[in-house]
């Protein structure tokens, strides 16, 4: 009896140690934060590039821990949806990638990290959206 509440003991520590471990990674290099546009580059048949000073506006997203993207223009909160990030199909070259679902689309992380956000539309237009914290 002894020897099975030590095993129980050892067990629950090394769940809580993984636990913690696995929120602490995803919480440093994730897309849980604050994102400022910066510009759009349009793809296919008729590209061009926005920027908050030719369109006229600034927009911002927040990504939550509770999987809920808050997205602003100029300062005014427009949209609260739900957001989901999970491995998918590239409609451009067929390989595995992150993508990421919001406001009814689905888009291609092409990258992330401290200080970048670049989402392309998995799409045939392929609009890249650049992001800075």
């Amino acid at each position: 009896m002894k020897k099975q509440f030590l095993f129980f003991i050892v067990v629950c520590c090394l769940f809580s140690s993984a636990y913690s471990l696995e929120s602490t990674a995803v919480k440093s290099g994730s897309i849980v934060n604050t994102w400022i546009w910066e510009k759009s580059i349009g793809g296919g048949s008729s590209p061009y590039t926005a920027t908050p000073k030719t369109i006229g506006f600034t927009k911002k997203v927040i990504f939550t821990p509770e999987g809920r993207v808050i997205t602003y223009k100029n300062d005014v909160e427009i949209r609260n949806s739900a957001y989901q990030i999970a491995k998918g199909i590239s409609i451009f070259d067929q390989s595995e990638n992150d993508l990421i679902t919001f406001e009814g689309k689905t888009y291609i992380i092409e990258k992330l990290d401290n200080q970048n956000l670049t989402i392309v539309s998995n799409n045939q237009d392929a609009t890249r959206t650049i992001y800075k914290r």
